[in-house]
């Protein structure tokens, strides 16, 4: 099944800079409506007013980390099947186990190409 490029994909960072990368990232493998947030609630907000096909966040944010933003979306009973990527610096394990346990689609850690990107995406978008 071909994937819809033209999704809408938020993409949440509290970093500007990585929001930039992940962006121009997402345009190379032509995924073009992109929305940003800049914290976890932010994030909440607009994909309870929206309609995202895909969520790609970073792990490390304040006031609300990309975790307990999964935890929301996924106890959200509108969004609970959005697909979820977590972006991270680290790639500890007990990390990896706890987004696991709270129903990340997937995890890539830092820093990552656009390839890996397309990869996980592709990856996710096929179980969704």
């Amino acid at each position: 099944m071909p994937i819809d490029k033209a999704m809408n994909v938020l993409i949440v960072d509290d970093y500007k800079t990585m929001l930039r990368i992940i962006r121009n990232l997402l345009k190379q493998i032509e995924f073009n409506n992109v929305e940003e947030a800049t914290d976890g609630s932010e994030a909440l907000a607009k994909l309870r007013s929206g309609n995202f096909g895909l969520v790609i966040s970073d792990w490390n944010m304040q006031p609300m980390t990309g975790l307990q933003l999964l935890q929301e979306v996924r106890a959200d009973t509108r969004l609970r099947t959005t697909p979820f990527i977590m972006i991270t610096a680290e790639s500890k394990a007990e990390n990896v186990v706890a987004a696991k346990q709270a129903g990340v689609s997937n995890y890539i850690v830092k820093p990552f190409n656009a390839e890996t990107l397309r990869e996980k995406i592709e990856k996710v978008l096929a179980h969704a």
